[in-house]
């Protein structure tokens, strides 16, 4: 591989190879903080080495390669890996002892069900949902502490204490390193696609900070999900959740005005959402509808995607089968966040008194009380029903609870609109 840059070079590289060389480090010494440990080595090896020699034809294997021997190392030296010298010596010898190209013959054939297992590890329930998401970043996005603690607007400190936490807990649980099986493959996929869409919808919708959009959290949980559907091919909300996420991405240069104000989705050029996320999408959701079962929340969200994505024009979308995929996934997951959007659909579908009863009754429950777009979705209804004084006092409460400043910004101008109206 030839590059001009070789730092440059490194750094590509161990995006796209992290992930892969911790999942098969982790199964030949069981132990992911470990893992990381060896290579991150690598990765130092390759920034000494690759400027001098240039980069290796097959980077990856490079980097393997030098993480095995740091491995072997280590387990010749180390007094603090005394405890792991009896495993990792028949791991790896038994590894060494073949010949170099039945050895990468058979990493290669792995490395699936590596990354498959290092993803359940990452997004274990003994974790919290904070330190599943980090770990997840980390290890499978590669991406450093600095990075995620920029992307959720904590201090590196306490990213780097939920890593150290995350990955002692899995280690002293003797958590495997494997796909489980039966029930428990079922809770822990859920636990999987959640965090990959919490991910998503962080970048997509940014829950603080100065902008609207994260389009590297966006790319980065599209990646992940696309590793995931294509690991897991026969779990079909892997697939619903990977088109959802493909087509609400298709949407991301037509979000954003020229001044990185918000732009609302019926007010958007539609010329400018992308074609082929819409096309992968699409073809990603009927994959999920091919395979067993009805759709799953994901599979529905997606579906909704679908058709305000068929929709040329705002005005041709089809809100009554919004309405009633609104209504399917409010009996599968019953919440009031789902509520909220049904009723906004109702609301598009049936008028705005439809959508605002909807809203008053689920108003009161407690897991919207901080939630701003109860109040900025309650604005838009009453604004519609010529109630723009009540409008613009609801519109001026959202803007006062959301902690993001561009949506702030338009969540105040519209108070104002209706403020003037009033």
């Amino acid at each position: 591989m030839a590059a001009a840059d070789p730092n440059r070079a490194v750094e590509t590289v161990w995006r796209i190879e992290s992930a892969r060389l911790v999942a098969g480090l982790a199964r030949m010494v069981g132990d992911v903080s470990l893992a990381e440990d060896l290579a991150q080595d690598a990765l130092v090896a390759a920034l000494e080495s690759w400027p001098e020699s240039g980069v290796p034809e097959n980077p990856g294997a490079w980097l393997m390669a030098t993480a095995k021997n740091r491995a072997i190392d280590l387990l010749r030296r180390g007094r603090s890996y005394e405890r792991k010298q009896e495993e990792l010596a028949r791991e790896v010898g038994a590894r060494f002892a073949m010949e170099r190209s039945d050895f990468d013959a058979a990493l290669e054939a792995e490395v699936g069900d590596d990354l498959l297992g290092l993803i359940f590890a990452c997004c274990h329930p003994l974790l919290s949902q904070e330190a599943r998401v980090a770990l997840t970043l980390r290890l499978l996005g590669g991406l450093t502490t600095a990075e995620i603690a920029s992307a959720f607007l904590v201090s590196e400190a306490t990213i780097a204490q939920r890593l150290v936490r995350a990955k002692r807990t899995l280690r002293d649980a003797r958590v495997p390193l494997e796909v489980p099986q039966g029930e428990e493959l079922t809770a822990r996929l859920a636990s999987v696609l959640g965090v990959i869409y919490l991910i998503f919808n962080e970048g997509y919708a940014a829950s603080a900070g100065e902008d609207w959009i994260r389009r590297d959290l966006c790319e980065e949980a599209l990646r992940l999900g696309r590793v995931l559907a294509a690991l897991a091919p026969d779990e079909p909300e892997a697939h619903g959740l990977i088109a959802l996420l493909e087509i609400q991405a298709s949407r991301t240069a037509a979000r954003v005005g020229p001044e990185g104000e918000p732009v609302l989705l019926l007010d958007q050029d539609r010329s400018r959402w992308d074609p082929l996320l819409i096309v992968r999408g699409r073809a990603a959701l009927e994959r999920a509808e091919r395979l067993r079962g009805p759709l799953g929340p994901y599979g529905l969200q997606a579906a909704i995607a679908a058709c305000h994505a068929r929709a040329l024009r705002a005005e041709d979308t089809d809100w009554v089968r919004i309405a009633a995929l609104y209504d399917a996934l409010s009996q599968l997951t019953p919440s009031p966040v789902v509520d909220l959007n049904r009723a906004v659909a109702l609301g598009m579908a049936f008028g705005p008194a439809a959508g605002l009863e909807l809203v008053d009754r689920i108003a009161s429950e407690p897991v919207l009380a901080s939630y701003h777009l109860l109040p900025s979705v309650r604005a838009d209804l009453l604004g519609k029903l010529g109630r723009d004084a009540e409008a613009a006092a609801e519109f001026r409460r959202a803007a006062e609870m959301t902690e993001n400043r561009p949506e702030r910004e338009l969540l105040f101008r519209r108070a104002a609109e209706h403020g003037r109206r009033g």
